[in-house]
């Protein structure tokens, strides 16, 4: 059960000088996804080739240095020059805005989200095509789609800087909808506690069976770790309401700490099995670390 826990305010999410450093970040696939437009990146099953394809219109967000303005001169309109063995990435986040992620002293949904801002920020840097997906309970669902450009990086901030935290986990029915609206296959970034009481299993194989190249990012506050507990107190269950009156002992402590450390090591296994990469994250690494060092590490960005 999830104690319950105000929230904090709504935090500034990527400061400027953060933001400086994710420029020189791209993110990766340790898959080879087709693309059906060309963008930023390489092909490596087409090769290393820059040779000149063709032409597109250009989209507000588009690299202006890839515009050819002797076309312009001639047709007073903007093109994009296309080269072979290019194509563009499409950059999923789907972030758990359940109840039981407004916990802690370190709030697990702003972590979560600030952590969902770099990775898409270094998504639509890079023009990759970058889509949200928050979920919160009770079937609350808030969809950013298609999103491409640093022009984009205001909208994306006051996108998840406008959504609580609420209602009951539901994983399976959200990535269930968010597969519906996004079949284009995919690096998909999903961070959550994971604390679903209909299981982890589901919505993870789902996106794997949906082509998506799938990283688990698993926030606890340290509190869920490690808690200090002593004397009669009362756990309330953030989601359901539930109550349950509990006299602290070191024992049940013990046993508690061995539930969580054997959830986390379920979970951890499911992912290794399916070629998922899991990273546990614990609220009091700080998030800047996590995208720079052990997002880096993991493979997601370079």
């Amino acid at each position: 059960m999830a104690l319950a826990v105000p929230t904090s305010k709504a935090p500034d999410l990527l400061t400027p000088e953060f933001m400086a450093r994710l420029d020189a970040l791209a993110v990766v696939s340790k898959k080879i996804l087709a693309g059906k437009l060309r963008g930023e990146r390489r092909s490596r099953k087409k090769g290393e080739s820059m040779e000149f394809a063709d032409y597109r219109n250009y989209s507000q967000g588009d690299d202006l240095r890839r515009i050819d303005w002797s076309l312009f001169a001639r047709l007073q309109r903007l093109f994009l020059k296309l080269y072979q063995a290019e194509e563009d990435l499409s950059v999923y986040v789907i972030v758990d805005a359940s109840a039981s992620m407004d916990f802690g002293g370190v709030n697990k949904y702003d972590y979560a989200r600030k952590v969902a801002a770099a990775v898409a920020y270094i998504g639509i840097s890079n023009l990759d095509r970058v889509s949200l997906g928050v979920y919160s309970g009770d079937g609350e669902e808030h969809l950013m789609q298609d999103v491409r450009g640093k022009k984009q990086v205001l909208r994306l901030f006051r996108f998840l800087n406008g959504i609580k935290p609420q209602g009951q986990t539901d994983m399976q029915e959200a990535c269930k909808r968010f597969i519906m609206r996004h079949r284009r296959p995919g690096i998909c970034l999903v961070v959550s506690d994971f604390l679903d009481p209909n299981g982890f299993e589901g919505p993870l194989k789902a996106l794997v069976a949906n082509r998506m190249d799938t990283f688990a990012i698993h926030v606890l506050a340290p509190e869920e770790v490690e808690p200090e507990l002593a004397g009669d107190f009362m756990l309330v269950d953030s989601e359901t309401g539930e109550r349950l009156d509990v006299t602290a002992s070191r024992r049940l402590v013990e046993n508690y700490q061995k539930t969580v450390r054997g959830f986390c090591s379920s979970l951890q296994q499911f992912c290794a099995a399916r070629d998922i990469t899991y990273l546990f994250a614990s609220t009091d690494l700080p998030f800047e670390a996590l995208v720079l060092n052990y997002l880096r590490t993991a493979g997601l960005v370079r």
